[in-house]
């Protein structure tokens, strides 16, 4: 039987990634008997994501020093999460479900062909400045969802693909940072299943306000 590893990928995902993943263990890990002791205590990882989250703020204000003083503090609750995936990893007995109970993802070790269906875009909309609001469908077998964006040049073709992030929610994928006035070409995929990911979803513009 394979051996179960625990889905790092959150290690080079965008902020909001790192904030979902993070709430998703202390919504989850602190609760389980199969955790008993784990490296980093609850109100430890609750004090790095607020510290996290705070500079996030504050850089959205700030200059270069507020930019560095946000990595830092991404940097730090990232190494937190690192010793909690190693400690489920570790004592999840090689069992998905249990692993699963802690927060984290797993890495999938299905070979079996069995494809994930692709979500479907169901809607954008103009959030914050800067900032487009996704629904998609949420096929069976899906975890997480991976976005990606591209801006629309004035030929009317898309631009260099850049990676919108992991999100859990289907009806909440935020994509930030975005040109105000830009016209943006959006896709999705699921992760989960034997396969790992699915298809991209069908592309759909929209203008960032």
């Amino acid at each position: 039987m394979p051996h179960l590893r625990v889905l790092l990928g959150f290690i080079n995902a965008p902020d909001h990634s790192i904030v979902e993943i993070t709430t998703s263990v202390l919504e989850n890990l602190y609760d389980q008997p199969a955790y008993p002791n784990p490296p980093v205590t609850k109100v430890a990882l609750q004090a790095a994501l607020t510290a996290f989250t705070t500079a996030m703020a504050v850089q959205d204000q700030g200059g270069p020093a507020a930019t560095a003083d946000k990595n830092n503090k991404r940097e730090a609750l990232i190494a937190l999460l690192r010793l909690l995936a190693g400690y489920v990893q570790e004592n999840c007995g090689n069992n998905l479900a249990t692993l699963l109970l802690s927060g984290f993802e797993a890495v999938s070790t299905n070979r079996a062909s069995v494809p994930l269906e692709k979500p479907a875009i169901l809607g954008v909309t103009n959030g914050n400045s800067t900032q487009l609001l996704v629904k998609a469908t949420r096929p069976a077998n899906t975890r997480t969802f991976e976005a990606r964006y591209a801006l629309v040049g004035p030929n009317g073709t898309p631009g260099p693909w850049v990676n919108g992030g992991l999100f859990t929610n289907s009806r909440a994928i935020s994509l930030t940072g975005l040109t105000p006035g830009g016209l943006y070409q959006i896709q999705l995929r699921g992760v989960g299943g034997s396969t790992g990911y699915s298809d991209w979803s069908d592309p759909v513009q929209h203008m960032s306000m």
